[in-house]
């Protein structure tokens, strides 16, 4: 006996996997990771040209990139004049942590370990 039997968690309800999966599908990409770390950075909403700035890519693959977040829920945006600013979404990001649930059980805020 390599290993002793486990417990198999019962899968998840089939909407609670569908909600999941536009999470999952939003951070899929490394540049939307990295726009999605950089708004939880800040203490307050950051602007869109800020964002912009801080990557080497073109305005509208940017928005392209935040309009993907934003369908997903994770992040939110309000205007000031001409200018767009965005902040994370506070229930995105507890979908997120519930949809990690699904996945890793009991593990959505364990750390790795070397």
């Amino acid at each position: 006996d390599c290993c002793a039997p486990g417990v198999v968690p019962r899968p998840a309800g089939g909407s609670s996997r569908r909600q999941a999966v536009p999470l999952f599908r939003a951070l899929s990409d490394p540049t939307r990771v990295e726009i999605l770390a950089l708004i939880a950075s800040r203490p307050d909403a950051i602007c869109v040209c800020d964002v912009v700035a801080h990557f080497d890519l073109k305005q509208p693959t940017i928005s392209h990139h935040l309009r993907v977040l934003r369908k997903a829920g994770l992040v939110g945006v309000t205007r000031r004049g001409t200018w767009a600013y965005y902040a994370l979404d506070v229930r995105g990001i507890e979908a997120l942590r519930r949809a990690v649930d699904l996945v890793v059980p009991g593990h959505a805020t364990a750390t790795a370990t070397p």
